[in-house]
């Protein structure tokens, strides 16, 4: 059974997550406070966090990103924090979803469900996956998920990881922010498309020796992105 470890100093708020988490099919495990929930997601192995942002001790933030630099586990921020920046700071810091309390628990249940899935299908090795994409100095080993700029190994979230590959699989197509952001984060959100522009820019940041004239990821101004072989 897989194990979902919730983060959320609010025990009734938790105690109805783990309830509808468990009636899911899911096993659960609660922290309610910063730091417990941070040790047990760097020291333990879960299927799914999610991870409350206003905690005692340490903070969402601080926690999303701990694990973000050990873990690919997949991480659903939830908060009361309604604001776009909140949002886009949040999936920059590697979440995977971030939803705004109060929210439906059928559908914090469905959402958890639809990442592990796709947390799933991307690291399962399925027959006839490219094991490895080379262009110009950047190699992607995509089952091993790590990424090399002239064989120095640069590293990249969990969701950095998924867009490049994404890109970088489908060659020369022009893809639109919506279609990426349907593609990688799985829901269609008004507002939220903001978050490739900035994932985008933290790839090049860290695989372009010109971020300003990028190589592999190029602009095309009005329609999207393309990985260009």
């Amino acid at each position: 059974m897989k194990k979902i470890l919730i983060i959320e100093d609010d025990r009734s708020i938790a105690e109805l997550e783990r309830d509808y988490l468990e009636a899911g099919g899911f096993a659960t495990e609660t922290a309610f406070d910063g730091e417990t929930g941070l040790a047990r997601a760097l020291e333990d192995e879960f299927a799914c966090i999610v991870l409350d942002l206003m905690l005692p001790g340490v903070d969402g933030w601080n926690i999303c990103r701990r694990v973000r630099e050990a873990k690919d586990t997949p991480v659903l921020m939830v908060s009361a924090r309604r604001d776009d920046i909140d949002k886009v700071r949040g999936l920059g810091l590697g979440a995977d979803d971030y939803m705004v309390k109060p929210f439906s628990p059928s559908e914090l249940v469905a959402r958890v469900k639809a990442h592990i899935a796709r947390y799933e299908r991307l690291t399962g090795g399925a027959p006839g996956r490219q094991p490895l994409i080379s262009v110009g100095g950047l190699e992607i080993h995509t089952e091993a998920r790590r990424v090399f700029v002239d064989r120095r190994e640069v590293s990249l979230t969990n969701k950095e990881f998924d867009l490049l590959l994404f890109l970088a699989q489908n060659p020369n197509i022009v893809f639109s922010k919506e279609r990426l952001f349907d593609r990688i984060w799985g829901m269609d959100s008004l507002g939220e498309t903001s978050t490739v522009t900035v994932h985008i820019g933290r790839i090049r940041e860290k695989i372009e020796a010109d971020s300003a004239n990028p190589r592999f990821i190029e602009t095309v101004w009005g329609a999207g992105y393309r990985f260009k072989n």
